[in-house]
């Protein structure tokens, strides 16, 4: 094979050259640098991450259409409004395009995560922003041709599939790249999830500033534009991923010793399809499930519980429940955006910080500190209502979505310790699911509940007590599930011959690259402009969210 170019696939032993998209084309050279792979991860994540910030589009959405027949769309309900071009769309029926794409982003990763492990990054990471990126301008022709079910198909389904392609696509390759540091890593490329709407949510209102001249609300202008922006840097983020050699270690890094059977770190690997099966994977599914929830509800109702809470006091007042004028609403609508602006922030950043602490605490103790902060946290909130102390009850609410992203962040590293590397990335997409189900069950619980307690007549700055006691609840059960995690069973891992057969589907026995001596390049002047490209729009919404924020205090 002398001669051979490292990272390219013998011609003479499969008879052709592979696609540009291939797997085996995307094998690190020697001058490559493995801190080129968390950018590449940070441009898919920080466009998908939009997600958070699809709100914004809601009440415009409501208002696309000027003159509509009253008596006609009063009662108009969810289906007929998918076809009607007649009525405008209520903020409650837009809403369900985000259960949609997140509901989809869980079913589409468990779905496609096998095939993700053997098509490679680049090929998936290639999809995934076609489908984010055109799902948008599907809905943008949706919105421009007022039919809700267009909307539904761009943004929800299809957006849906390129939201979970693109969420798990950088996990595998990047856990590779960094067995030295499994949960910074992933902590990395996931906290651009968290901070994605801090930086889509301005820019999308801007450019519905700017096109609203030109169309209804300018809604469906900027739904196009945002899919094309999208699509370019997620395709560059796609390019730009490189995947390890078999046997890959970072220079003077000694792997841990050898699998006594009581670590949690194994270095062993389990496949897909004994791996959902073990109580292992739903023990961490549970306690996904459980931590998502709990912080799902407060994302979701954070503006309207921090004005129900304080009330007046976010204007200044003494009386919680004083009478405001039209400029104090106005303060107090300020001061909870200025919540909403700190929530993307924690949830941003907590997801690097935690996932960066458990390469020292343990994935374990990790979740045990999650889940015991959790539980405090949760039940605090009601006393510092009471007590009327803002300011505490907004650093708690902080911390509490700090280790809601940090939840996200640190699975794929405690699945990879349980299970191995060789198809975290399909493991780690089924565990998925429990966000789906989170995202549907969360909201909702949240909101029926506080309709109860505003039904049988509780002030409103008492209609959450009930539910934060049980969201601490919920995180009770999350720490039990987390003690009764152990090691996987010696039986379940793959023999040897399993192994092999598993890498040959991804064809590393025709890859000609070493693993002595890949990806000992200098982080360079390309790895300057790599990290600046992502860097920049972070720094730029990270600004945004702080000035919003400085209406809190």
């Amino acid at each position: 094979m002398a001669g051979v170019p490292e990272a390219v696939v013998s011609s003479a032993a499969v008879g052709a050259k592979p696609g540009f998209f291939a797997r085996e084309r995307t094998i690190a050279g020697p001058r490559f640098n493995r801190w080129l792979v968390p950018p590449a991860a940070l441009a898919i994540h920080l466009c998908i991450g939009m997600a958070y910030g699809f709100s914004v589009f809601w009440l415009p959405m409501s208002k696309l259409l000027t003159t509509t027949d009253v008596a006609t769309c009063a009662n108009l309900g969810f289906f007929a409004a998918l076809t009607s071009t007649g009525c405008n769309w209520t903020v409650p029926q837009v809403t369900h395009i985000f259960e949609t794409f997140i509901a989809m982003l869980g079913i589409s990763a468990a779905l496609w995560g096998g095939w993700l492990e053997h098509a490679g990054p680049r090929k998936a990471g290639f999809i995934a922003a076609l489908c984010w990126g055109g799902g948008l301008i599907v809905g943008g022709i949706g919105v421009s041709t007022h039919q809700l079910w267009l909307v539904f198909l761009g943004c929800g389904v299809l957006g849906g599939v390129g939201q979970g392609l693109g969420y798990i696509t950088p996990v595998s390759s990047l856990i590779k790249w960094f067995p030295d540091r499994r949960g910074m890593a992933t902590g990395f490329a996931i906290m651009g999830y968290g901070g994605g709407a801090m930086i889509g949510a301005p820019l999308a209102v801007a450019l519905m500033k700017h096109f609203s001249d030109t169309s209804a609300q300018g809604v469906a202008s900027t739904l196009m534009v945002m899919g094309a922006i999208y699509f370019i840097v997620m395709a560059c983020g796609a390019l730009g991923f490189r995947v390890s050699p078999n046997g890959w270690y970072p220079k003077g890094w000694t792997p841990p010793a050898k699998d006594d059977g009581k670590s949690m770190i194994t270095r062993r690997h389990v496949h897909l399809s004994r791996a959902w099966k073990t109580p292992q994977f739903w023990l961490l599914w549970g306690m996904l499930f459980l931590n998502v929830t709990a912080g799902i509800s407060v994302i979701s109702m954070a503006s309207p519980m921090l004005q129900d809470v304080f009330g007046g006091k976010l204007a200044g007042l003494a009386d919680v429940a004083a009478t405001l004028t039209a400029a104090q609403k106005a303060a107090v609508v300020a001061s909870a955006a200025g919540l909403v602006g700190l929530i993307s922030l924690f949830n941003s950043l907590g997801r690097l910080f935690w996932a960066s602490l458990s390469d020292k605490l343990g994935r374990k103790g990790t979740y045990y500190t999650f889940f015991v902060l959790g539980i405090v946290s949760y039940c605090l909130l009601p006393t510092w209502g009471h007590l009327a102390l803002a300011g505490l009850f907004v650093a708690t609410v902080c911390l509490i979505l700090s280790m809601y992203g940090g939840g996200f962040a640190t699975i794929p590293a405690y699945l990879a310790d349980l299970f191995g590397t060789q198809m975290v990335g399909a493991i780690h997409g089924r565990l998925l699911t429990a966000w789906s189900a989170a995202g549907v069950i969360g909201p909702f619980l949240i909101a029926a509940i506080r309709q109860t307690q505003i039904d049988a007549g509780v002030a409103k700055n008492l209609v959450y007590d009930h539910t934060l006691y049980i969201m601490a609840g919920l995180l009770l059960l999350g720490l039990i599930c987390n003690s009764l995690v152990r090691p996987v069973k010696d039986s379940v891992f793959m023999s040897d011959a399993e192994l092999a057969h598993e890498r040959s589907l991804q064809h590393e026995d025709l890859i000609t690259s070493s693993a002595e001596t890949s990806a000992r390049g200098s982080f360079g002047v390309i790895g300057m402009l790599a990290w600046l490209a992502v860097g920049v729009p972070f720094l730029i919404g990270l600004y945004i969210a702080l000035a919003k924020a400085a209406a809190l205090f």
